[in-house]
């Protein structure tokens, strides 16, 4: 909360309340008298905003809330204020009108206040002029997660209507919504994280060139809103069942080929009532030929799905003159919707209902020929609204491209990647379109930006990947990763406003009719405020290579919260942020950020009183595990940092979910609860009813921390007793029901129907280890499995399950098991060229696209551990009393010769560890504050020397 007394009103603009993929830009002039240096402005939008002081950029924002605590930025601009003259505040508000995994849809609104010394200069009222920007075209949804990607056409002009100068005249008078507290947002909140970097990073070179032509025609089409609008309101699974048809005209007989550069829902097309047969091509791209006589074609498609969101593409290549028309008279776009005949959401906690796939009026429309055929069905027809459908399809584009024929790169092509003021001229192919494919050497976060000079209605197309090897390249397929830029005519500078994730640019130039001069393309990198503080290096440079991309990985997956990876979802999963965080500890040594993650997750109350697995999100997907990581993560933060009150403050939101959780308990004193049920990406058996082996243990743990965290609260109610008894009784369950003899393992889970399972994996046995479930000869068992697991049981499929392994090994004192298990698989994906840490291991099908792909995402912070524990083991450094006040320092070389590495501490100063070894003997040089009681200790049976220096501490920073 803030003492802060806004004179500001929520504005906006334009008919709708929260409309669609809107941006909108708002202006206005004061004046300033006096010295203006101490200026500020407060502001806040609904859903993104980008603000500019007298055409200069001031800040972006705001970070994700929930719409009933929003939070507002300030941003000191007093040096930018012209005193005595007039000045300007323009900002562009875009807002999203969809809920996604990052947004809960609220309404279109903007909040902004300039202050001076506690007065108000200006503030948002009706006294704003506003205007839809309308270079912003309707583009596609990037994916189920996220917002939309970007068509920019700069031919709608009026760049200069962030200046002073401009005259806005025109503009409408922006409408009040009300004051502070009217709206969706009930609470203001200010910014609790530093401002994010931004810094302007140049590519390393050109990979590629290629002559390309894309299809003769492709679209895009949101079916899950134009279905269902009623999902724009949420990000939960849906279900329908429905088609799409349209009508294909061609004027010559001859060959036509469809394509579905990512999947074809059912494959089930019909073309003049008859059913496609003979598809091809590497799911989930799909494609058909067909020989089609000179008329009109009616085309039937099949879209039934469960449908998360993202975008259906459709393109057609031929070299006859064909055209898609609406079947009815007057439509917006070429296609009519049919149905949906029955729709469905779904929500992982409730019993779920599927569509009814027998539905009289869906299968009697199956095969119709016609629209007449169709005429039974005439109530579920309508046609399809141009507000979800648009033919700059940038991602089809270059998914499918008929033509792609590669040159050798131009030396000159290589100005456009460096710093100066040289341009590279793009070479022009005869009725072809350019490509390049720009590497920026690793992976990156941030904004695409560029200069280029190019003649009017030139189009530049950006797509971002993140891998690629020699002719294959990997596909976004779940992400539209694109931008779009119109030309305007002339040399032009374009920074797009959407962050992207990627490591490669495919540029294309698209209908150039004379030379284009590119003069720059760099990306701003933009991730949390972090100095590189910690660092880490020893004997093995396999070693050295894989902390640094898991330092790397981190970095770029912390933006206003932790998230899963920059690219595919930018989203805050609260359990992956658990092991995240501790990463961070070591490497980075930032706090704020995880206290947070911390405090947005029981926003999610008034969705599910089990919190969610992702906040602020649409999506009501609760995954127990992530919730009980969380309630672990609440303690963890503790313990590193001291705050007490923190502790206080986050117990009557631990206690109340996990009450709700007990609530669950059945009368075999398990845990059996309809969920997504989720450890790890891997073929265990993990169903989203019933009992969960895995789940249980980690609810052990969870209950078990809730009470140490009671215990630094000084909570003296009744509260953490219960979760103590309840802890107890739950691991005697397990124990008595969940053992098998004859396997010497725990099984995976026992079914909704009392089937157990008969599959046995090392992910359930690590976590009943990890959460000391397993004790006596059990425990010895499941130790041995750690060296030598059976064959027949399932291993890690991604590295986030191996950071629960490795936590394991390292409690067992198996640190060269869990070091030989780093270099192969980190060192796997290093030999594969990863600049960062991927999300899963090449062993499982499991979330991939295609069995071609490597992994899904190629950044993902889930999986950046060795960080953390090349910290924890090998320098040794481990923290030994609440705060870091006593740390103790204990090296395991692990047949390593020398190490040495700086983990940051959470208030003031470093722990740095230097060690080698010679002929066995070690010598250890520890550096730490003078404040911080040392435990330092030599490997067993090695003797040595100890050095230890002593930094002091400032008592004010005017010391």
């Amino acid at each position: 909360m803030t003492d802060l007394t806004w004179k500001a009103r929520w504005i906006w603009g334009g008919d709708e309340d929260s409309p669609r993929n809107e941006w909108r830009r708002f202006r206005k002039n004061f004046d300033v008298t006096d010295n203006a240096e101490e200026a500020v402005l407060h502001i806040s939008a609904d859903s993104r905003y980008i603000a500019y002081v007298n055409g200069i950029c001031i800040g972006r924002g705001p970070i994700r809330s929930w719409p009933a605590q929003q939070f507002y930025d300030t941003h000191r601009i007093g040096h930018l204020l012209k005193p005595g003259g007039k000045n300007t505040l323009a900002v562009l508000v875009m807002h999203y009108g969809v809920s996604n995994f990052y947004y809960v849809r609220g309404r279109g609104g903007l909040l902004a206040e300039i202050t001076l010394n506690g007065e108000m200069i200006t503030a948002t009222d009706d006294s704003w002029r506003t205007e839809k920007h309308g270079a912003h075209l309707i583009s596609p949804r990037m994916s189920c997660q996220q917002a939309f990607a970007e068509v920019f056409d700069a031919r709608a002009g009026e760049e200069g209507w962030k200046e002073s100068s401009f005259c806005d005249s025109s503009w409408s008078l922006a409408d009040v919504v009300g004051p502070v507290g009217a709206g969706p947002w009930k609470t203001l909140i200010p910014r609790d994280i530093p401002i994010l970097t931004e810094e302007k990073l140049y590519p390393s070179r050109v990979e590629s060139l290629q002559r390309v032509k894309p299809p003769a025609w492709n679209a895009a089409i949101d079916l899950r809103n134009a279905m269902v609008p009623s999902s724009a309101d949420h990000a939960n699974q849906i279900q329908y069942i429905g088609y799409i048809a349209t009508m294909l005209v061609v004027l010559e007989t001859g060959n036509i080929t469809l394509g579905f550069p990512n999947t074809a829902r059912k494959e089930r097309v019909w073309i003049d009532g008859q059913l496609v047969q003979d598809w091809y091509g590497v799911f989930p791209e799909r494609y058909f030929d067909v020989h089609l006589d000179a008329g009109e074609h009616f085309l039937l498609m099949d879209v039934s799905e469960q449908d998360h969101g993202g975008t259906f593409h459709i393109a057609t290549d031929t070299s006859i003159p064909f055209s898609f028309q609406c079947p009815l008279h007057g439509g917006e776009t070429p296609f009519v919707l049919v149905g949906p005949f029955d729709e469905v959401v779904c929500i992982d906690t409730l019993q779920e209902r599927h569509v009814n796939s027998f539905d009289p009026h869906f299968n009697q429309s199956a095969g119709a020929a016609s629209m007449l055929e169709l005429e039974p069905v005439r109530e579920w027809i309508r046609p399809l609204a141009s507000l979800y459908y648009t033919e700059h399809d940038v991602f089809g584009a270059n998914v499918w491209r008929p033509i792609a024929e590669s040159y050798a790169v131009p030396q000159q092509l290589e100005r456009c990647l460096l710093a100066t003021p040289e341009y590279a001229e793009l070479p022009r192919f005869m009725d072809s379109d350019m490509e390049l494919i720009i590497d920026f050497g690793k992976q990156r976060s941030g904004f695409l930006g560029f200069e280029i000079e190019a003649t009017k209605g030139t189009v530049i197309d950006f797509y971002g990947i993140e891998y690629m090897k020699g002719k294959y390249r990997q596909h976004t397929y779940s992400l539209d990763n694109t931008l779009r830029f119109i030309s305007s005519g002339g040399r032009q500078r374009y920074e797009s406003p959407i962050r992207r994730g990627l490591r490669y640019a495919v540029l294309t130039i698209r209908g150039a009719i004379d030379p284009v001069k590119l003069y720059e393309t760099y990306i701003v990198q933009s991730t949390y405020p972090v100095t590189e503080v910690g660092s880490y290096q020893c004997s093995d440079p396999l070693l050295n290579d894989i902390w640094e991309i898991s330092r790397h990985t981190t970095q770029l997956c912390m933006e206003d919260t932790f998230v899963d990876c920059p690219a595919y979802e930018q989203t805050f999963w609260i359990g992956d942020s658990r092991n995240e965080a501790l990463v961070n500890y070591y490497v980075f040594g930032a706090t704020d950020i995880v206290k947070r993650c911390l405090r947005l997750v029981p926003g999610s109350k008034h969705q599910s009183p089990l919190y969610l697995a992702q906040v602020p999100s649409g999506w009501n997907s609760v995954i127990p595990n992530w919730t009980f990581l969380w309630t672990i993560a609440c303690l963890e933060y503790v313990e590193h940092t001291g705050d007490r009150e923190f502790a206080a403050e986050m117990w009557p939101t631990v206690c109340y979910t996990l009450e709700h959780y007990l609530q669950h308990i059945n009368k075999e004193g398990l845990l059996e609860i309809r969920a997504w049920n989720l450890l790890d990406w891997a073929p265990i058996d993990q169903p989203n009813n019933g009992v969960v082996t895995h789940q249980n243990q980690l609810l052990v743990m969870a209950l078990r921390q809730a009470v140490k965290l009671a215990t630094e609260a000084e909570i003296s109610t009744a509260d953490p007793l219960k979760f103590e008894q309840a802890a107890s009784s739950l691991a005697q369950a397990i124990n008595e029901r969940l053992w098998d003899d004859e396997q010497s393992a725990y099984i995976d889970c026992i079914h909704a129907d009392g089937r157990r399972s008969d599959i046995f994996s090392m992910q359930t046995q690590v976590i009943a280890l990890l959460c000391g479930v397993a004790e006596g000869d059990r425990k010895e068992q499941l130790e041995n499995y750690l060296d030598k697991p059976p064959v027949s049981f399932v291993p890690s499929g991604s590295p986030f399950m191996s950071f629960f392994y490795y936590e394991a090994l390292e409690a067992m004192g198996r640190e060269q098991v869990m070091l030989d298990d780093i270099r192969q698989n980190f060192g796997g994906m290093i030999e594969h060229g990863a600049t960062t840490c991927w999300e899963m291991y090449p062993n499982f099908k499991e979330n991939r696209a295609n069995p071609d792909q490597l992994t899904r995402s190629h950044c993902h912070a889930w999986s950046a551990g060795p960080a953390y524990f090349l910290g924890r083991s090998v320098l040794g450094v481990k923290r030994d009393a609440l705060g870091w006040s006593k740390v103790r320092i204990e090296p395991v070389p692990c047949g390593l010769s020398w190490a040495r590495g700086v983990v940051p501490l959470p208030d003031t100063g470093t722990i740095e560890v230097d060690w080698r070894i010679e002929d066995n003997t070690m010598f250890l040089r520890v550096t730490a504050p003078e404040n911080i009681e040392l435990d330092i200790r030599l490997p067993n049976g090695m003797t040595g020397s100890i050095t230890s220096v002593r930094t002091k501490r400032l008592s004010s920073p005017a010391d």
